[in-house]
């Protein structure tokens, strides 16, 4: 054990500047999910790119919130949440839920999910889930979503982020 915290103490002396980090996770291409839930009789969310599946038995998917967010406590407190995969041409909505405060659902046409959690129409998939383990992340957390109902749209495309600007994906 005394190998690993001196290695520890090593590691914590070595820093990465974050501006740096940014620019070069930036190369990996993510899509762009709205993470929607119901809370006292109102709808809330926010824009994720930190999203994916993580295991198949059970099905499980994660996302990861900034700890900062204002939006994030209410989907914790409500429990349960929708991931919509947002399809190309919908940058507007990830804009739109990705601000910090206003009515993130102006606008936005939705119903609700076998959860409650609001599917967003239009959207390239819907994941409604249970939120089966939230773990620290350092400045985010990682929610472990149970999946307990999905559907998606084959014939469009997704939303892709890559370095720092939406992108269109060629799908053949």
């Amino acid at each position: 054990m005394k190998e690993s915290s001196d290695e520890a103490a090593q590691l914590d002396k070595a820093s990465v500047d974050g501006d740096t980090f940014r620019s070069v996770l930036g190369n990996f291409a993510s899509g762009v999910v709205l993470v929607t839930a119901m809370l006292d009789g109102e709808p809330v969310g926010l824009t994720a790119q930190s999203f994916m599946s993580l295991s198949l038995d059970p099905p499980l998917v994660m996302f990861c919130p900034a700890k900062s967010s204002k939006s994030w406590p209410k989907i914790r407190r409500a429990k349960h949440f929708a991931a919509n995969i947002l399809s190309e041409g919908q940058q507007h909505l990830s804009s739109q839920f990705a601000r910090s405060g206003g009515d993130k659902f102006a606008g936005v046409s939705w119903e609700p999910g076998p959860s409650g959690a609001p599917l967003v129409e239009g959207v390239l998939a819907h994941i409604d889930c249970m939120i089966d383990a939230v773990h620290d992340g350092g400045d985010h957390d990682i929610v472990v979503g149970r999946v307990l109902h999905l559907d998606a749209e084959t014939d469009k495309k997704p939303l892709v982020f890559f370095r720092s600007t939406f992108s269109n994906l060629a799908v053949q």
